[in-house]
């Protein structure tokens, strides 16, 4: 069993939005970030961060909890695998009731396979010979931790003689399993270690250098590896990501080390995949102005436009820069135009006219009816954008196709928000008193003097879960999130609500006492004088102690 004392400290270095984050796109709202929810299908983003609670809530489906429960219901686990996850994404080690520590033997099997194809690259001068010849310094292999795999058997023995697990190895993509027999996947190939961005080994790239047919391989998916959501070298760029607010996309793994080594250490790569929804979440973060930098041939030039259709869509600014003439950026920085890549990083084509001129490129604009699909289709693209941007870059539609401007018909995008909570049926002072208890609960004993759950209209139940320090309750985190909720901060503000309050409950009381004609005169009269003592005592700003 896993001490409590050591998921405590796993809880104190976790951040909620980090771990939301890694799964989903995220974006600022306030200060708090909302989303989709991933529990349940809706158009308007429901689903709210807190950053300041470490917490999420969906006012949609009520779904909440902290990083371990969104863990727990995004991956399907239970609480100590959840944990366990957690535990190995972030490097931290766990410790168990019998004090042993615990480390993912799958994660040691990895950096250990990692350090011998990094042991053998020196020896191996057919690969040493490639990569100078494509222009890599010393430190850079070592930087990027650069390494050979050998034929199949010798890192299938390598594995045996380290007593690592070979079911575990074929479960990490590191060996594959054939009918009859198990192989090595990466063999004879220059490898590039993969990495989270918190630093952990997760996979490997890896060159040929004997001609075979695929050029680069990656590793499989694995419960660690998922290359829809990574990014090559993003551990070592995310520092000049943050520090530059830019990061520059490439197509390959020497791209991304040559750029680094001419000092752009913004670069990272895609792994060998479209750029596709899963990464925006890392992309989102330090909200960086991207640079796809990809190869200007037909598949590159193509995968540039889906990304830059993405990206636009998505609310992100940046550019597209396509070398041309067989060029790529690890080309450049061997010949030396270092200048000229700077150049072209800082003054991309904006992802808009990026995407409209090649969709316009595409057809005959001499034909009238061609003429009329190149708009059609450039509308519809615009239709994915905010109403602003339909606007602004309708004028550039307009004289690319040498039409007047008032064809150019946009129907506005829907941009009303989510409303988390209808108040026409909620009473938001029952609400910001609960707010208050919540954030405040030395308040508790205070407000219990005055207020009882039976005073309450709306949210009686919500009232009686804060009492029972029951904060984990969906409907208690929709109200400690809600930014439209705000609580009673000081004794002075809350004794003024509570007077407010108490006055008006009164008031309520003395109406209905001298309409009932059900109860006898003598109590009657007792109570009129009560409620009336009460109301004078709350005018002269004293708090009385609630009767029932």
């Amino acid at each position: 069993m896993i001490s409590q004392d050591s998921i405590e400290a796993l809880k104190a270095q976790l951040d909620i939005v980090d771990v939301v984050g890694s799964y989903i796109e995220i974006k600022k709202a306030g200060a708090n970030f909302k989303a989709p929810c991933p529990f349940h299908d809706e158009k308007s983003p429901s689903f709210v961060i807190s950053p300041a609670k470490q917490i999420y809530h969906c006012f949609g489906c009520g779904a909440g909890g902290d990083a371990i429960k969104f863990t727990m219901e995004y991956e399907k686990l239970n609480y100590p695998e959840a944990i366990e996850k957690l535990a190995d994404t972030y490097n931290f080690t766990l410790h168990y009731e019998n004090n042993s520590s615990f480390k993912k033997e799958k994660s040691l099997l990895i950096e250990k396979l990692g350090e011998y194809y990094v042991s053998l690259l020196p020896k191996t001068p057919k690969a040493l010979s490639y990569l100078k010849e494509r222009g890599v310094f010393e430190s850079s292999i070592e930087r990027f931790s650069i390494g050979y795999a050998p034929a199949s058997s010798l890192s299938i023995n390598f594995l045996k003689q380290q007593m690592f697990n070979i079911p575990e190895a074929i479960e990490l993509g590191v060996v594959g399993e054939g009918e009859n027999s198990i192989y090595a996947r990466f063999i004879e190939r220059i490898t590039f270690p993969i990495y989270s961005t918190n630093a952990t080994l997760v996979g490997f790239g890896g060159r040929t250098i004997t001609n075979h047919q695929a050029k680069y391989i990656n590793s499989p998916q694995s419960k660690i590896f998922n290359k829809s959501r990574l990014l090559y070298a993003y551990h070592l760029a995310k520092e000049t990501i943050y520090r530059k607010k830019e990061i520059i996309i490439t197509e390959g793994y020497l791209d991304v080390v040559m750029l680094h080594q001419a000092g752009f250490t913004q670069a990272v790569a895609t792994l060998g995949t479209a750029l596709t929804n899963e990464h925006l979440p890392l992309l989102r973060k330090g909200e960086p102005r991207i640079v796809m930098a990809y190869d200007g041939d037909s598949a590159g030039e193509k995968a540039a436009i889906k990304a830059a259709m993405l990206l636009s869509a998505s609310g992100f600014d940046g550019g597209v820069v396509l070398f041309q003439g067989g060029l790529d950026p690890a080309d450049m920085v061997k010949s030396g135009q270092i200048e000229e890549l700077n150049r072209l990083f800082l003054t991309p084509v904006s992802f808009i006219e990026f995407v409209l001129t090649k969709i316009t490129q595409n057809y005959d604009l001499n034909t009238p009816k061609e003429k009329e699909a190149a708009l059609n289709e450039s509308i519809a693209y615009l239709k994915t954008l905010s109403p602003l941007l339909q606007e602004e870059y309708r004028p550039f539609l307009a004289s690319i196709l040498a039409i007047n401007p008032s064809l150019v018909r946009l129907t506005r995008t829907n941009t009303q928000t989510h409303t988390p909570i209808d108040f026409s049926r909620h009473d938001i002072w029952e609400l910001s008193l609960i707010k208050t208890i919540i954030e405040y609960p030395s308040f508790a004993n205070q407000i219990l003097d005055y207020i009882k759950p039976s005073l309450f209209n709306y949210h009686r139940q919500e009232f009686e879960l804060v009492l029972a320090s029951k904060f984990d309750d969906p409907r208690i985190m929709a109200i400690s999130i809600d930014p439209k909720i705000n609580s009673f901060e000081t004794d002075e503000i809350l004794k003024s609500e509570l007077i407010t309050f108490l006055a008006n409950h009164y008031n309520k009381e003395l109406k209905k006492i001298k309409s009932q004609n059900t109860i006898e005169f003598d109590k009657k009269i007792f109570l009129i004088r009560s409620y009336r003592n009460k109301i004078e005592r709350l005018k002269k700003g004293e708090l009385v102690n609630f009767e029932g």
